[in-house]
């Protein structure tokens, strides 16, 4: 009898499973009209009814299969039952099919953290709601997405796994991929899943690099302030995308539209970047802090990422030596 898969490859087999299951939740609230806005601690910072259900769905599955894991998501919500549509057993079989690599093969349940980011880019979600159930776009149905100006690209789910403080695994749904050319309600081909393990690779898209010579930075949408401005002109840039949501900011790295993700400012949390650090350094990249720094995922650290975010799939030093003194000095050092 076959060896059982080892514990982070069923782990991660289940959160690719619970994921493509948060997209569909994600995709069904937008389509009711109905995404349920609060705001947190401002504008920029909501949560909807798709955050709740999804983190409750994520984190409700995953502790009933690996009830040793340690789970953290972003949303603060009270403890209740779980409704049973929400649980997702399922494993995807391609995963379990694949090797563990031999540092991580003996890992036990109680090593692990899991970070939860139930729904990265909520702001620009809310927005394409907004347009998309504004009276004059609803005179035009037979488009169903279109009007969003791609703010849709921008939304991610986002579960990573950590060991010994490291991100070493991450899983990453785009519930909206391909809405441009899907109607509303396309299923199994609107939306995707990434997912990455160190030692084993990433999967889930085609890996690219921006061609040679040419600087291209991805930075914040909606929380710009001078520093992010300065560090971003001190990378001499060709071009600069503004964009929401950590988890399609790396994307965009390892998918050849970027070269950098520059984020000159406290804001980001570990769960949302726990994930995507662990694909982007699955295939050869890099993200710290902006003074070079790697953060930590264990279960005590505090979540907010306060020295900001520097990314890049290559040549991460030289974006790294661009970095402005004054804004080090405004940064705390992890």
């Amino acid at each position: 009898m076959a060896n059982r898969p080892a514990v982070l490859m069923r782990l991660v087999a289940s959160a690719y499973a619970v994921a493509e299951k948060a997209g569909t939740i994600v995709q069904k609230v937008l389509q009711s009209g109905e995404l349920g806005i609060v705001e947190k601690s401002g504008a920029n910072d909501l949560q909807t009814l798709a955050d709740r259900l999804v983190q409750k769905s994520i984190c409700a599955s995953l502790s009933k299969s690996f009830p040793k894991v340690t789970i953290i998501g972003e949303e603060e919500l009270p403890a209740e039952a779980v409704e049973e549509d929400l649980i997702e057993n399922g494993q995807s079989s391609l995963i379990l099919q694949k090797s563990c690599p031999d540092e991580y093969a003996s890992l036990k349940e109680e090593e692990l953290v899991v970070w939860v980011d139930p729904l990265d880019g909520t702001k620009e979600y809310t927005e394409a709601a907004r347009v998309l159930y504004s009276p004059v776009y609803i005179q035009k149905p037979e488009q169903p997405y279109r009007a969003t100006n791609r703010l849709l690209d921008h939304v991610t789910v986002l579960i990573g796994i950590a060991y010994g403080g490291t991100a070493i695994a991450g899983v990453i749904n785009q519930p909206f991929y391909n809405y441009q050319v899907q109607p509303m309600g396309a299923g199994a081909s609107l939306g995707r899943t990434l997912w990455g393990v160190l030692g084993l690779g990433a999967f889930g898209f085609q890996l690219q690099e921006v061609p040679d010579g040419k600087r291209i930075i991805t930075t914040t949408r909606s929380h710009s302030n001078k520093l992010v401005i300065d560090a971003v002109q001190a990378m001499e840039p060709h071009d600069v995308i503004r964009v929401g949501g950590a988890g399609n900011k790396i994307i965009q790295l390892v998918e050849g539209k970027a070269s950098a993700y520059v984020f000159a400012s406290p804001g980001c949390k570990k769960w949302d970047t726990c994930a995507p650090e662990a694909i982007l350094h699955a295939v050869g990249g890099k993200l710290t802090d902006m003074h070079g720094n790697a953060y930590t995922y264990d279960a005590n650290v505090k979540h907010m990422n306060s020295a900001g975010v520097l990314a890049a799939l290559r040549n991460h030093e030289y974006y790294l030596s661009r970095v402005p003194q004054a804004v080090l000095q405004a940064l705390p050092s992890n």
